[in-house]
């Protein structure tokens, strides 16, 4: 589980293609670079939030970490379109006993979404996001919502764009920033949203009717 308060911005060093052990390539290998190591909490096998994504740790080079996205993971997320010298956000699993800042996240991403507006109001930065009609339900005003994994929350919306406002402190620890209209973020909608949605499904079916 993550939280959305993103550690790190990392940056892509490298890539190649995943070989499975028949030979075959089957997904990318991401080399990203991060100030912290496999010295400082970090390990094989754990799982970092990257731009979102829920990532396997393959690999540590002193401040340099692989991982390893497989093909599903390339349809559904920003990862396919990656290049060496991205800017990465990166957030190491939560340890228990520790505060509980932004919201749950899970690292799954729900769908790619796009930039609709970008422009300056204040001190802050407002971004206006597209929001797909099949998500809707995920969508509240103050809700949260998570972009590139970043916990935010949801300022206004309407049947097809939501609003959220990037303070100072967001912009500084953030990439976000940067965004542009057309440019491409990973959703993540909130998990209690979700689990509500699927509930208020099922009421609606006789329970012999639901796969056990």
């Amino acid at each position: 589980m993550f939280t959305g308060l993103i550690e790190d911005i990392g940056r892509l060093h490298s890539m190649q293609p995943t070989v499975t052990r028949g030979g075959e390539e089957g997904g990318v290998d991401f080399w990203i670079e991060a100030r912290f190591s496999a010295g400082t909490g970090g390990g094989l096998g754990e799982s970092i939030a990257c731009d979102g994504c829920c990532l396997t740790v393959v690999a540590w080079e002193g401040a340099r970490f692989r991982v390893q996205a497989s093909l599903e993971s390339l349809r559904v997320t920003t990862l396919k379109h990656w290049k060496p010298g991205r800017r990465i956000h990166l957030e190491r699993a939560l340890a228990l006993g520790a505060r509980m800042g932004g919201h749950w996240l899970q690292g799954h991403v729900d769908e790619v979404v796009h930039v609709r507006e970008s422009f300056e109001e204040g001190a802050s930065r407002v971004l206006a996001v597209e929001m797909p009609k099949a998500l809707a339900y995920g969508f509240v005003p103050k809700g949260s919502v998570a972009l590139d994994g970043t916990s935010l929350t949801i300022t206004r919306l309407d049947e097809t764009c939501f609003w959220i406002n990037l303070i100072p402190e967001t912009l500084l620890r953030t990439h976000l920033g940067d965004k542009k209209p057309g440019d491409a973020l990973n959703l993540e909608v909130d998990i209690l949203a979700k689990y509500v949605a699927r509930l208020a499904t099922l009421g609606h079916l006789n329970p012999r009717q639901v796969a056990p």
